[in-house]
């Protein structure tokens, strides 16, 4: 794994502990992807936050916050200081993105699953409209897909042809753990996009088919990054209690190790 992989894992330990609040298996499955995203991808920087022509980051997983904290932490929209009190009543920083609180850093409030994709193709459909360059990338779990707003929001992006939207499956097999999805990349075809696969934690695998995604053809895209949950730390790979679990200050240290040896 690369070391910025690992240090943007050990950001995610520290706040989670800080906050003592944190889907951290999920957070680990989805931090290539989002580092990927940010790093060689978007049109986005802190500079242009607010730029109506930047690319856009939905995170529709709303429980991975935290893999995108420690991302805008390495790109120098926030430091870790200003996360110091994260979790408190005064803080705006939690384990749930909330818009309202930002300006720039944070495109959409997250908590319950299935918003954050119809909000990122309302958002694509937007920049059409406005002649905009702006891309929309939305990460959703797999798991979200039992959600019948994803799916309707399949048929609008497709209907109205938005090649600027990009959905990505954060597929760490969480759907398994409930109904037979079946062929994801099947389903998502059946429904109007081009989709691509990937290694999600291979970062070099992640740049070349986002690269493939933009191709401006009509048909909106799909990315099925295949994950492992709590991928970078054996505790969390093994041990389902990590869920939803907050390291106390020795597990902060144990857990910090592992991710350094991984």
């Amino acid at each position: 794994m690369e070391q910025i992989s690992k240090e943007l894992r050990k950001t995610a330990l520290r706040l989670s502990h800080i906050c003592q609040d944190g889907n951290l298996q999920s957070v680990f499955s989805c931090l290539d992807i989002v580092w990927a995203l940010y790093d060689k991808v978007m049109n986005w920087s802190p500079e242009t936050a607010e730029d109506e022509n930047r690319d856009f980051f939905i995170i529709s997983k709303g429980q991975a916050t935290l893999a995108l904290f420690p991302v805008l932490i390495e790109k120098g929209m926030f430091t870790l200081d200003d996360m110091k009190n994260m979790g408190k009543f005064d803080s705006r920083f939690c384990i749930q993105t909330d818009v309202t609180k930002f300006r720039g850093g944070v495109e959409n409030s997250a908590g319950s699953l299935g918003h954050g994709m119809p909000f990122g193709a309302g958002l694509a459909a937007g920049s059409k409209i406005q002649g905009l360059p702006s891309r929309v990338y939305v990460l959703a779990g797999d798991g979200e897909f039992c959600e019948g707003t994803m799916w309707e929001s399949c048929i609008f992006a497709s209907a109205k042809k938005l090649d600027n939207f990009c959905v990505v499956v954060d597929d760490n097999d969480s759907v398994g753990a409930m109904v037979d999805m079946g062929n994801m990349s099947a389903k998502l075809r059946a429904f109007g996009f081009d989709v691509f696969s990937a290694d999600g934690h291979d970062l070099a695998a992640l740049e070349r088919t986002f690269a493939q995604a933009k191709e401006p053809d009509g048909r909106p895209k799909a990315v099925v990054a295949k994950t492992v949950r709590g991928y970078g730390s054996k505790t969390m790979m093994e041990n389902d209690i990590w869920f939803h679990k907050a390291p106390n200050k020795e597990e902060l240290a144990m857990l910090t190790k592992e991710v350094e040896r991984f």
